[in-house]
């Protein structure tokens, strides 16, 4: 991509932000401050970041139960969320949908999702509309690897492909399906590959280059916007941690894997080419860090010091 220094530091900060944010849930977790799971993003920053960047502001997303990164990157309010995955009243949803189930509509976020593939049809319908409506919005459609597998993937790629929606499968392949390798579900080396039995394009990146996710997703998306029709993106990176705060995911692969694809840092591999490019120093990205720690810290601090819903505002809020 050509050289954008503002735009460069730009998705420095908000993979840090996704970092800290992520480092910070775990930490909550294990004080016992959040009812329920989260599922830590910490290693596909890059992924969030470089598709989000290539998005306009008035652009849809779907995500997933590992959704904090994808809600940050679309302009998620920090406090907001952390207040929402402690169940507080002044969360996103109010405390009543914790960490999977966290959305903001007037961003574009559509919701994360605890089911596994279900933001795959939601984005398809979104994507329909746009297109009914033709007011050129485009919507981008987080999944993992595991969610390859389920008939929603299939049906949502089959039906944007007659319909030529404007939407932008990415698929997050972080190697793991909770606890199965990506080498025992499946068969084929690449899954973009499947985009070409529904006839469109399917490309596979590094997803832990945050600019070759950029690029990729935006020539995806003017390729939507301009009536062509989906396209899926793979983006293979890795999953840190295991599943969800509660697993230590040492049962289903070894220190030394892990080790070895934690080298791979996107925001460390990302920095160091900043600085040998010239766009940053080492002092610049310091001072980021330390601005995205304090808005961390201010982030728990909100949530801690935030009311629990009101016991009488039980029943509101729900759709039967």
């Amino acid at each position: 991509m050509a050289a954008n220094k503002e735009l460069v530091l730009k998705m420095y900060e908000e993979m840090l932000k996704i970092r800290l944010f992520e480092e910070a849930t775990i930490d909550v977790y294990q004080k016992g401050l959040m009812p329920g799971l989260a599922h830590p993003y910490l290693g596909e920053e890059a992924i969030a970041v470089g598709a989000c960047t290539a998005l306009e502001n008035d652009d849809f997303i779907t995500s997933t139960h590992r959704g904090h990164g994808h809600l940050m990157a679309k302009g998620g309010d920090m406090k907001k969320m952390m207040a929402e995955i402690m169940g507080k009243k002044t969360g996103y949803c109010k405390g009543k949908g914790g960490s999977m189930h966290i959305a903001d509509v007037s961003l574009g976020i559509l919701g994360a999702n605890g089911i596994v593939g279900a933001g795959l049809p939601i984005a398809v319908g979104s994507a329909l509309s746009s297109k009914r409506k033709n007011n050129n919005k485009v919507t981008a459609c987080f999944f993992g690897d595991g969610a390859s597998n389920q008939g929603t993937f299939h049906e949502a790629l089959n039906m944007a492909s007659i319909w030529k929606l404007p939407v932008v499968f990415v698929c997050e392949n972080n190697q793991y399906g909770y606890s199965t390798a990506i080498s025992k579900h499946i068969a084929i080396e690449n899954i973009s590959d499947r985009a070409i039995s529904y006839g469109f394009p399917g490309i596979t990146v590094d997803g832990n280059d945050v600019e070759e996710v950029y690029e990729a997703v935006k020539v995806a998306v003017e390729r939507a916007r301009k009536g062509e029709g989906p396209t899926l993106i793979e983006c293979k990176s890795y999953r840190w941690t295991g599943h969800s705060v509660g697993d230590p995911g040492t049962a289903y692969r070894t220190r030394e894997e892990v080790t070895e694809n934690k080298a791979k840092c996107p925001i460390i591999k990302y920095g160091k080419k900043l600085v040998e490019n010239g766009l940053a120093t080492e002092e610049n990205l310091n001072n980021i860090k330390s601005s995205v720690q304090e808005m961390v810290k201010e982030a728990v601090e909100y949530a801690i010091a935030s009311p629990l819903p009101d016991e009488n505002e039980i029943y509101q809020d729900l759709y039967v």
